[in-house]
């Protein structure tokens, strides 16, 4: 790559490379106007009103925020939302929007090709009402003609709903037959409790609960999850965790926004495991964006700490049928008040109070032996995690990790966004981190390479066909 003098800091980095660059969680501003009159032409007024992105968040319920005084957000206790999201800078605001400004800067960027997600339609696939099925299907159809001109270094994500297994496939289908390749998942439903439905549904929005798919859902999702192996869609969340109860801060959007992305991925992720799911479609790809690594690898860890505590037969241990009354009735004779065996075997009692359905938690699973958690885990789960940070470190220590395991982390600029101050930063600030020592050069381009490209094209060979990274997705295959 020729790289003219006075190249940014990033077409610097990319032309010392031997690899391409692939921004796996690029972003863009939608044109919203231009949208709503595409809604309007295809299917009305009505649906041009319906169009509420962040419905389905309770929290987002009632009174606007920017509407109610000080004594009314505590009232209401409606949470401080997002402010000020987008960049402020008048040329990278216009890339973000604008497509073909946006394929022109690519090489400023250092980047070879980008994965495109949404702003509000992050909300979209979250929205509450029958009408958002719908609405996905319009965005869809309208970004796939936006980008479309582009396609050889650009491709956006496709929205698909998830508040029913049919909704999601149905979505799927509409999408792979746009041409899109990449599907964009909530990583939760908001649902109704079921108590408060029934004897108080006037205040029920108020206490919905989080379905994550995977376990305790009223739904069977395996026929969504199998459409998504079948057709070979790689699965992407980028759900909002604000809301959330301890991410509901009236008067704090930062205090609200740390963190928030890695709890519904990792809400997910954990729910797709413990539910048995990457066990039974071990071709299943999903992509946990914009959270960060660290979630990714304090849930394995946790994942195989718990294995050898309480799966399997190990939970058996536990059993508080296995405490031998008497020695418990000697030991408090010798070094307590004295014998009681009415206290002791209350007491016995009290502490194995729900130990009446043992059971292994982890037999969805099908857990075997540990190295069983480290195949059904790693390469089912992809952590997308912001250019600049040094904690993706922690995916790549296989010293340290769990029997050697690397995580698959991907970097996501964020471009567009208030995380970064010029479109031209991110490729460059990941570079930092080997100079930094953070990374070495190997790690370097799984983190903006190797890794988005296994995910994007690992299931389907179509996915890179006729881009730029055409040969390299071929012969990552034949490798």
């Amino acid at each position: 790559m020729a790289i003219p003098s006075g190249a940014s800091n990033s077409a610097q980095v990319r032309a010392e490379l031997d690899h391409p660059v692939l921004d796996g969680d690029a972003h863009y501003l939608e044109p919203v106007p231009d949208f709503l009159d595409f809604v309007r032409e295809r299917a009305g007024e009505e649906a041009v009103r319906a169009y509420r992105p962040f419905s389905g968040n309770p929290m987002s319920r009632g009174p606007a925020w920017h509407k109610l005084d000080w004594e009314g957000r505590r009232h209401h206790r409606r949470m401080r939302p997002p402010w000020w999201v987008a960049t402020g800078k008048t040329l990278d605001w216009a890339t973000a929007v604008l497509p073909k400004l946006y394929y022109e800067r690519l090489d400023e960027m250092g980047i070879d090709f980008a994965v495109l997600y949404p702003t509000s339609g992050l909300g979209l696939v979250h929205q509450a009402g029958d009408e958002r099925a719908e609405l996905c299907r319009l965005f869809n159809e309208f970004i796939a003609d936006y980008f479309g001109p582009y396609s050889d270094r650009m491709a956006p994500a496709a929205l698909i709903p998830l508040n029913t297994p049919a909704e999601g496939i149905a979505g799927l289908e509409h999408a792979v037959g746009l041409g899109l390749k990449v599907g964009l998942i909530p990583s939760y439903v908001h649902r109704p409790h079921p108590e408060l439905t029934e004897h108080a549904p006037e205040v029920a929005d108020a206490a919905m609960w989080v379905d994550t798919f995977g376990i305790d859902s009223p739904h069977d999702y395996d026929p969504f999850w199998a459409k998504a192996v079948e057709l070979g869609v790689p699965l992407a969340c980028h759900s909002n965790g604000m809301g959330f109860s301890d991410r509901a801060s009236i008067s704090n959007y930062m205090y609200n926004h740390m963190g928030h992305f890695a709890a519904a991925g990792e809400a997910l992720a954990k729910s797709l495991f413990l539910g048995g799911v990457t066990r039974r479609f071990p071709e299943l790809r999903v992509a946990l964006l914009e959270g960060g690594v660290t979630n990714g690898v304090r849930l394995y860890c946790d994942l195989i700490a718990r294995w050898h505590k309480r799966g399997g037969p190990v939970v058996e241990w536990l059993d508080p049928a296995g405490l031998d009354t008497r020695e418990l009735e000697r030991l408090f004779d010798h070094y307590g008040k004295g014998t009681d065996p009415e206290r002791v075997a209350a007491l016995s009692r009290m502490f194995g109070a729900f130990g009446h359905d043992p059971r292994d938690e982890l037999a969805a699973c099908g857990i075997e032996r540990v190295e069983d958690i480290r195949d059904l885990f790693v390469p089912n789960f992809y952590w997308g995690c912001e250019a600049d940070d040094p904690l993706v470190a922690w995916a790549f220590d296989a010293r340290r990790n769990p029997l050697g395991a690397r995580l698959n982390a991907i970097m996501g600029s964020d471009v567009g966004h208030w995380d970064v101050r010029d479109f031209t930063e991110p490729i460059a600030e990941a570079w930092e981190l080997v100079d930094d020592g953070v990374l070495d050069a190997e790690d370097f381009r799984a983190f903006v390479f190797d890794n988005p490209l296994r995910f994007y094209g690992g299931t389907n060979p179509e996915f890179f066909r006729g881009t730029v990274l055409e040969s390299y997705a071929d012969e990552a295959r034949r490798t």
